[in-house]
């Protein structure tokens, strides 16, 4: 990574987590820097991307396994979908749930510690016909900042290789979204932004 982008996307990191954390819309884990944020309205969003005809005829859905998503793996499994989920820094893989496994578990199953008691790890798993990634912020581009490790964009390329293109829809609070992400050509871009206000639909 070029040092200049490499700053810059640290600077607008800084700036948001300060940001989301000063205005009172950053919510626990606490203090979220270093963290993808958890955020007010974080279960709106959810919702929100619930009613997207791309959930509606996913079958199989990706999460990653950051606080602000948790809702949307319990929404996966409420909604009788095959969950895949990265465990944390996909230092064990990826996990599978099976809806009927967690059933009336819904909410503990969407959790880390749940998913690693409901879920089996994978190696092979079915096509996802969704894919959701946390944020730390996002451009109408698609252009997407993690928390800087690269995590998400190494889970959005194994699953692109292994599968060809796939919607990738990422869910923030309204602060998040942003004029300009700094990038660099490897970066991973995602096609939806869901915030507890609207959908964004990125074109080109």
């Amino acid at each position: 990574m070029s040092e200049n982008v490499s700053k810059e996307k640290q600077r607008l990191r800084e700036k948001i987590w300060r940001e989301m954390e000063l205005l009172g819309v950053a919510t626990f884990p606490l203090p979220c820097k270093g963290r993808i944020p958890n955020f007010v309205g974080a279960e709106v969003a959810a919702e929100r991307l619930r009613q997207l005809e791309e959930w509606k005829k996913a079958k199989v859905v990706f999460v990653n396994p950051d606080s602000p998503q948790r809702k949307i793996r319990e929404n996966v499994l409420k909604d009788g979908k095959i969950l895949v989920m990265a465990s944390p820094r996909l230092q064990r893989g990826f996990l599978l749930i099976e809806p009927a496994r967690a059933y009336g578990k819904e909410r503990y199953a969407s959790t880390i510690k749940g998913a690693f008691k409901f879920g089996v790890k994978v190696q092979d798993f079915p096509k996802p016909d969704l894919i959701v990634e946390g944020s730390v912020a996002v451009d109408m581009h698609g252009h997407r900042l993690g928390k800087g490790h690269g995590y998400g964009d190494v889970e959005i390329e194994i699953l692109r290789k292994r599968f060809g293109e796939t919607p990738v829809a990422t869910t923030v609070h309204d602060l998040q979204v942003v004029e300009k992400v700094p990038f660099e050509a490897k970066d991973e871009k995602v096609s939806i932004i869901v915030t507890p206000t609207k959908v964004m639909r990125i074109t080109g």
